[in-house]
């Protein structure tokens, strides 16, 4: 066996302490970096003083009315309002996470205003927890179908109907636990099996395809873009605001990001436009077929190739005898 140049493992290992220098930045940055800013909320009402203040916090835009701003949370266009008036109030949206509830109810407190939340949690999932911690699992579940499907499944056909069948399957059973068991989805049903299959085949799709094109380093790369760098800016657990700009919005072209936010939309904001996060999750499930047939393409043209390449060998032979 041929030793490997001692170069080369030097620069191997540098490699490898790169990519845990992402790794530890991917997990901890957000966090560390995140902080309140364009938020959207609207004020009703007119008071240079009041919007001047909030402007230091929050992305601040004037509705019409009370009725408007309510509308305007409820289509996700705002996460929350100030009613101007003798009587101040402030319209929350506990459905879009915790951490703007309580900055808003801080402003409420300082208005002496009371609190209105538009659009609460459900009781069976009273602070959002298991909401906010559903894109992991998406991920996890996503990368293990992935995996299993590359390592026994041949055939680019065979391939794309045991994705697609694993996605379908992955969705029943998370709405199934998700939903009927735990209460943490309220979305209608099929909606919602259409979102957590999408959420899962949009990670297991790319891994199969991209194995079959560079083989088993496509489940890394795959793996580590989904879990240590979509799953961080996904803005499952704090809205997409929070991080430095622009990796929230970048987030939610991730299947983490598309995923965590489809879900929470369709449990909670009916109103509220979805279409973004569909086309990004069915734009990378499409990807991954398309992985696949280049894959397949290529193993083709290297088998044929091939076997003529032992045709020209075997040739003179014959013509030798």
């Amino acid at each position: 066996m041929k030793l490997t140049t001692w170069p080369r493992a030097v620069a191997v290992a540098l490699a490898g302490s790169a990519a845990l220098a992402v790794v530890v930045l991917a997990f901890l940055w957000p966090s560390v970096t995140s902080k309140l800013h364009e938020i959207p909320v609207a004020v009703v009402g007119d008071s240079p003083a009041v919007t001047s203040r909030l402007s230091e916090q929050f992305d601040v835009t004037t509705a019409a009315s009370r009725d408007d701003a309510v509308q305007r949370i409820e289509s996700r266009d705002v996460y929350g309002a100030v009613v101007l008036g003798p009587t101040p109030e402030v319209l929350t949206a506990s459905a879009n996470g915790a951490v703007v509830g309580q900055m808003l109810t801080g402003v409420a407190s300082a208005m002496n205003a009371q609190v209105t939340d538009v659009v609460p949690l459900a009781s069976t999932d009273a602070r959002g927890a298991g909401l906010s911690a559903m894109a992991f699992p998406l991920v996890i579940g996503g990368i293990i179908g992935g995996v299993v499907i590359s390592m026994t499944t041949r055939g680019v056909w065979r391939r794309l109907l045991a994705t697609a069948v694993y996605g379908v399957g992955a969705g029943v059973v998370v709405v199934a636990i998700t939903q009927g068991w735990f209460g943490i989805l309220h979305g209608p049903v099929l909606l919602d099996v259409a979102a957590a299959a999408l959420a899962v085949l949009a990670v297991s799709a790319p891994i199969v395809g991209l194995t079959s094109i560079i083989g088993p380093a496509g489940i890394g790369v795959v793996a580590v873009l989904m879990m240590f760098v979509g799953n961080q800016i996904a803005g499952a657990t704090q809205p997409a605001q929070f991080l430095p700009a622009p990796w929230g919005a970048v987030g939610q072209f991730l299947p983490p990001g598309a995923g965590s936010t489809l879900m929470r939309t369709l449990s909670y904001f009916p109103e509220a436009s979805t279409a973004q996060a569909w086309w990004v999750l069915i734009a990378w499930v499409a990807l991954g077929g398309v992985f696949m047939a280049v894959g397949h393409r290529t193993t083709t043209a290297a088998t044929r190739a091939s076997i003529v390449r032992a045709s020209s060998v075997a040739e003179p032979e014959r013509v030798a005898l």
